[in-house]
């Protein structure tokens, strides 16, 4: 195997952790900065109100984009297993 193949798989690799993290990270920072917002405007500081709205968030995305997210990270998967006689030679 070169250093190219083993180069292109790293990069793939971090390249399918992003996709597959981002929405879940996104939706983490939006519900935590709207919420942080709303503490600032009421002068509310308890630091345990921002973890079920970003709980609930993340479970949302999760239901709408779950699907996708497991057929993505399976597609990933079945090239990487096909690429393993390759890896052999």
């Amino acid at each position: 195997m070169s250093l190219g193949a083993v180069s292109t798989l790293l990069h793939d690799g971090i390249w399918e952790v992003l996709v597959l993290a981002s929405p879940l990270l996104i939706s983490a920072l939006t519900v935590g900065l709207v919420v942080a917002i709303l503490q600032a405007t009421t002068s509310i500081q308890e630091q345990t109100l921002t973890f079920v709205p970003k709980v609930i968030a993340i479970l949302l995305i999760l239901g709408f984009l779950g699907g996708w997210m497991f057929a993505r990270l399976g597609d990933y998967t079945i090239r990487l297993f096909q690429m393993i006689p390759d890896m052999a030679r």
